[in-house]
């Protein structure tokens, strides 16, 4: 319970800060990638303050616990390598963001927010991440031997 408790709060804290940042408002997003238009740093700062306390929050954390409150251990990843899947998600990424304005991170709070685009970013978000695991589960699956 206490780690249901522990991730609610932590998504509400983040929702709230993404809210009050206005990076939920896809127009505003948007702006930071017009820079030879109407080009607008705030997501800048954002970005620099967001990396600034994750970083004290790490050193904390991984200076000064062994694991973390409420499970056995951490769980960070442990892949090194760059491969394809990476490079086509984060291009899947990028050009989903800079063509709609929302990241998951600030659609979520945004379907709070009233904006008219939100919930078919949300839901072609959630059928991208189902087509992604089928495909994911295809490729690992060998095809069965025809006799």
């Amino acid at each position: 319970m206490n780690k249901l408790v522990s991730a609610l709060l932590i998504g509400g804290v983040f929702g709230i800060g993404i809210a009050i940042s206005g990076m939920a408002n896809p127009a505003k997003v948007l702006n930071f990638f017009d820079i030879a238009g109407t080009w607008d740093p705030s997501l800048l700062v954002v970005m620099v303050s967001a990396l600034v306390v994750a970083a004290i929050g790490y050193r904390i954390v991984f200076g000064r616990q062994t694991k973390p409150a409420f499970e056995t251990s951490f769980d960070l990843p442990t892949k090194r390598s760059i491969d394809w899947q990476l490079v086509g998600g984060s291009a899947l990424f990028g050009i989903g963001w800079g063509m709609s304005g929302f990241c998951p991170g600030g659609a979520i709070p945004a379907l709070g927010l009233g904006y008219s685009e939100t919930p078919t970013f949300v839901g072609a978000m959630i059928a991208g991440i189902i087509v992604a695991r089928f495909l994911k589960q295809r490729i690992a699956q060998p095809a069965p031997a025809r006799s």
